[in-house]
């Protein structure tokens, strides 16, 4: 192998391992600047996208409060849980939603 055959190797195994750690660490990155899905804790009108099975495909769109298939960006899971959402989509109204 030449040297620049070699340094070529080189390059191509640090670019790499480059992609790859950005790969590993994207979703966390993500989750940490964007926030978390926190299903079920949306009041109607104030969803903050498309619900997990398709019934409306944008934000503010949901018409019953607390559907856990609509969600809100909340900063974590614990966050979500401390207010009775889950981090996944689930059929029917929340039972720990707030009694209004």
């Amino acid at each position: 192998m030449t040297r620049r055959e070699s340094r070529q190797a080189r390059l191509a195994a640090a670019v790499s391992a480059a992609v790859a750690i950005a790969l590993a660490t994207a979703p966390v990155a993500e989750s940490q600047i964007r926030g978390v899905k926190c299903y079920g804790i949306a009041k109607a009108g104030q969803n903050d996208c498309a619900h997990a099975r398709g019934y409306h495909l944008c934000a503010a769109e949901t018409l019953v409060d607390y559907d856990g298939g609509d969600w809100k960006l909340v900063k974590s899971a614990a966050e979500c849980e401390a207010q009775g959402g889950s981090t996944k989509p689930f059929d029917g109204a929340n039972p720990k939603a707030p009694k209004s």
